[in-house]
C-alpha cells in the first residue's frame, strides 16, 4: 500500500486519476466523521464530497503530503461548519418568516409594518438595525458599543435587510389578497 505522500505527488505531476487511492482510502472514514458531526448522513455525502472536491483543486496547498488525511479533515470540518451556519441562517429565516407573518397580520398592524417587522427579527439582527437606525450608530459604532469585529457588524446587516425585505414582500402579499 502506497504512502499519502506518494498519490499526492502523483497527483501533483499531472496524474489526477490517483487522487481515486486518497478517496478510496479516506471517504468512508471522512464520511463517518462528518455524519457524527452533522447529525444525517445525506448533509454528510454532501460535505464529505465537497471536502474531497478542494482537497482535489487545493492539493497544491499541502506543505506535507504525509499528512493529507489530516489535512482532509481540517477541509471538512471548515465544510460541515459552513453547512451547519447555512442551515442555522436557513432555520432563522422561518422563525422570522413565521413570527413576522403572524406579526404583521393586518388586523393586529394596520400602520407599522416596518417596526413589527424588526420586533420580528431574532435578536442579533433586531439589535443592529435598532442601532443603526434608531441609534443613528456607524458601523463602526455599533461594532464598538457591542465589541464585534466590523465585518460581522456589516454582514449581520445585510443579512437583517434581507430578512426585513423578506417580512415587508410577505407583508404587501398578505395586503393584497
Amino acid at each position: 500500500m502506497e504512502k499519502d505522500g506518494y498519490y499526492v505527488a502523483r497527483c501533483l505531476d499531472g496524474h489526477p486519476d490517483d487522487f481515486r487511492h486518497l478517496v478510496r482510502r479516506y471517504q468512508p472514514v471522512l464520511l463517518a466523521h462528518l455524519a457524527g458531526k452533522l447529525g444525517s448522513r445525506d448533509g454528510a455525502e454532501e460535505a464529505a464530497q465537497e471536502a474531497l472536491v478542494r482537497a482535489y483543486f487545493n492539493m497544491s496547498k499541502l506543505k506535507e503530503p504525509q499528512k493529507f488525511f489530516s489535512w482532509l479533515l481540517g477541509i471538512g470540518e471548515r465544510v460541515a461548519k459552513e453547512q451547519q451556519r447555512k442551515e442555522s441562517v436557513r432555520r432563522q429565516r422561518e422563525m422570522v418568516r413565521a413570527s413576522t407573518q403572524e406579526a404583521l397580520k393586518p388586523e393586529l398592524s394596520p400602520d407599522y409594518g416596518l417596526e413589527a417587522a424588526v420586533a420580528g427579527l431574532p435578536e442579533p439582527y433586531r439589535q443592529v438595525i435598532l442601532l443603526r437606525y434608531y441609534g443613528t450608530l456607524s458601523c463602526a459604532g455599533i461594532a464598538n458599543q457591542l465589541d464585534m469585529p466590523l465585518g460581522t457588524v456589516t454582514k449581520t446587516l445585510s443579512r437583517a435587510y434581507a430578512l426585513l425585505r423578506e417580512a415587508m414582500q410577505q407583508r404587501q402579499e398578505a395586503n393584497e389578497v
